[in-house]
């Protein structure tokens, strides 16, 4: 009898041997679709820094997803979220977003900001189906044609 996959959402090192390969397809996935350089990726070091909390999704061990929450004075700053492919429309992005909301959540944390770009759609219909709507630019992000900033309250 077939056995249903195991999906687990838990906190982990960016910087393991199993999580880099999927990180480094984020990088080439984000160059693609911005091949100009406009949209500057996080290094795994900035990931690993105490105001970072980083996710992976796992199916049976192996990771398939990942989001990080990075810890600001007055806001949470969801970055680096990221489905493998083979993995799109399950439903699985909107699960780790809700896993990365849950650790602030439970954190203490009110406010949620992310930053994407205008050449990433289904992100921008997942965001905007979360709850989230548009903002200035905040933090390190500037105004930017292909970028587009956004927020939550939550609740």
């Amino acid at each position: 009898m077939l056995r249903a996959p195991a999906l687990r959402f838990e906190v982990d090192d960016p910087a393991s041997a199993d999580v880099i390969p999927l990180i480094h397809e984020l990088d080439g996935y984000l160059a693609e679709l911005y091949p100009t350089g406009n949209i500057q990726p996080v290094s795994v070091e900035a990931l690993k820094q105490p105001n970072v909390t980083f996710l992976t999704a796992r199916v049976d061990g192996r990771p398939v997803a990942c989001g990080a929450c990075i810890w600001h004075a007055d806001y949470v700053e969801v970055k680096r979220m990221y489905v493998l492919p083979a993995c799109r429309g399950l439903g699985l992005g909107k699960q780790l977003l809700e896993a990365l909301e849950q650790q602030v959540a439970q954190a203490g944390g009110k406010l949620i900001r992310l930053e994407t770009g205008t050449a990433q759609a289904e992100a921008l219909e997942l965001y905007g189906r979360a709850g989230y709507r548009r903002c200035a630019p905040f933090g390190e992000h500037r105004a930017n044609p292909l970028s587009i900033c956004m927020e939550r309250f939550l609740a």
